[in-house]
């Protein structure tokens, strides 16, 4: 049987893939795995629920919160907030674990299920391979006053927008700020907490109704965003995904900031506050190389890992950093979360923007981006693009051409035939040129390996 997490959590179509049978077995596996065998003592184990608006998540959510309380948990309703949120929440009620039900940036019909364990963290690999094996065995059925109780986390969104307002270094009176909530998980806490900072708001985006999450607007449609920020004259905007674990954001005039940018002006900024640990950033290898450039010239440490934020996270935990994230908008602030927070990384940038004076645009030159290919080459052995010597003799010419002004990056898909062949260099043109003569070697050679065998 094929592994059933994957990079997040378990995903797929609800009621497709992702039935209520499946929701509630998963539940009483995790109930195991993830209370009964780690709490001791006579208390019942606690769990956090929370999800995104999806129409899906309503029966997902009670199929989850069925199987805990059946499963001796009890379970703590906290309705629909962000992916963070939850995973904040499950530390602050110093609970044994929580449930967020969410797709992020999916759309609609798709959801997911994904854990958190004890404080907020994330799962390692080896607990859910536990999570799915307990899915063969009986699950635990006490009876009486042993059966879990569900009860509504009625304070749920107010702790978490404490918490937001608590980590700001500044106010953000006098900004004119711009949220596009991607009619998602953030629509109600977001333009909430900005408020309560000082900013006067206008949102967009904001109006869910079970099956418009990530439909044409959020972090994966910006243009709404960018036209709303030009008609208010707003200071700066700021997008969300469905579960507003990201954030991208956009400028007085209209120019996107991906997360690249955002994460050179914070380290920069909590440099120069004497708060990033060891004046290192953790990103991944597909972060744009102007990031690499800018943190040299601030004298700041690159620590590279791979793609996902589960590999950013796992560096930050092991060294002890205090900030990392990925170019699409997960940002991870360690000091204030466990996870990438879209709201929070919304509220502390908008908050350099307050306390410097200075206009995001401006503020964005920190970091020269690079031009950036991407080309996707289908239908390729991908197993094979370490091993190939004319690939690699065809990288080395490639890098030998670029010299210290670009670089080259070729990542092998993990779920379908792809290589991904990725090139920046100091202009559009020449990336395009060296990108599509990669593309071209690895289509070639590695076809004919396939061939060949």
């Amino acid at each position: 049987m094929s592994r059933l997490f994957g990079t997040d959590g378990v995903r797929g179509l609800a009621n497709g893939l992702l039935t209520a049978e499946l929701a509630l077995q998963l539940a009483q596996a995790a109930a195991v795995v993830l209370g009964h065998d780690r709490v001791t003592g006579g208390a019942r184990p606690r769990a956090v629920v929370a999800r995104d608006p999806r129409a899906s998540g309503e029966f997902i959510a009670a199929a989850v919160e069925a199987g805990l309380s059946s499963s001796g948990i009890d379970v703590y309703d906290a309705g629909v907030l962000p992916t963070p949120a939850a995973a904040y929440l499950v530390a602050d009620l110093d609970a044994d674990f929580g449930v967020m039900i969410s797709a992020s940036h999916n759309p609609a019909p798709d959801n997911g299920i994904k854990f958190f364990a004890r404080g907020g963290q994330k799962l390692p690999d080896d607990v859910e391979a536990a999570i799915e094996a307990q899915l063969g065995n009986e699950p635990f059925r006490p009876v009486g006053g042993d059966i879990g109780r569900i009860q509504r986390f009625s304070d749920a969104e107010d702790r978490y927008i404490v918490h937001l307002l608590g980590s700001l270094p500044h106010r953000l009176d006098g900004l004119k700020v711009v949220l596009d909530c991607a009619h998602g998980a953030a629509s109600g806490c977001s333009p909430q907490v900005f408020k309560d900072a000082g900013a006067d708001v206008f949102v967009i985006g904001a109006e869910p109704d079970g099956h418009n999450i990530n439909e044409g607007v959020g972090s994966t449609h910006m243009g709404p965003l960018k036209r709303a920020v030009l008609e208010r004259g707003a200071d700066l905007g700021i997008a969300h995904d469905g579960d507003a674990d990201r954030c991208l954001a956009v400028d007085h005039e209209g120019n996107e900031i991906d997360g690249d940018q955002i994460m050179a002006i914070l380290a920069v900024a909590l440099k120069n506050s004497g708060k990033l640990k060891d004046d290192v950033l953790v990103a991944t290898v597909m972060s744009n190389l102007g990031l690499k450039i800018a943190l040299r010239e601030a004298g700041i440490s690159l620590r590279e890992t791979g793609v996902g934020d589960r590999y950013v996270l796992e560096e930050m935990r092991n060294g002890g950093f205090s900030l990392g994230g990925e170019q699409s908008g997960h940002v991870i602030f360690a000091d204030h979360a466990t996870t990438g927070d879209g709201v929070l990384t919304g509220l502390q940038l908008a908050a350099q923007v307050a306390l410097t004076g200075r206009p995001l645009k401006e503020l964005a030159t920190v970091m020269t981006k690079l031009p950036q290919v991407l080309i996707n080459v289908t239908g390729v052995d991908r197993t094979r693009v370490k091993g190939d010597a004319a690939v690699t003799a065809a990288v080395a010419l490639a890098e030998a051409e670029l010299g210290g002004t670009g670089r080259v990056l070729l990542r092998p898909s993990g779920t379908e035939p792809v290589v991904r062949v990725m090139v920046e260099a100091a202009d559009e043109g020449t990336a395009q040129h060296v990108a599509e003569g990669l593309a071209q070697v690895v289509r070639k050679e590695l076809a004919l390996a396939l061939v060949s065998d």
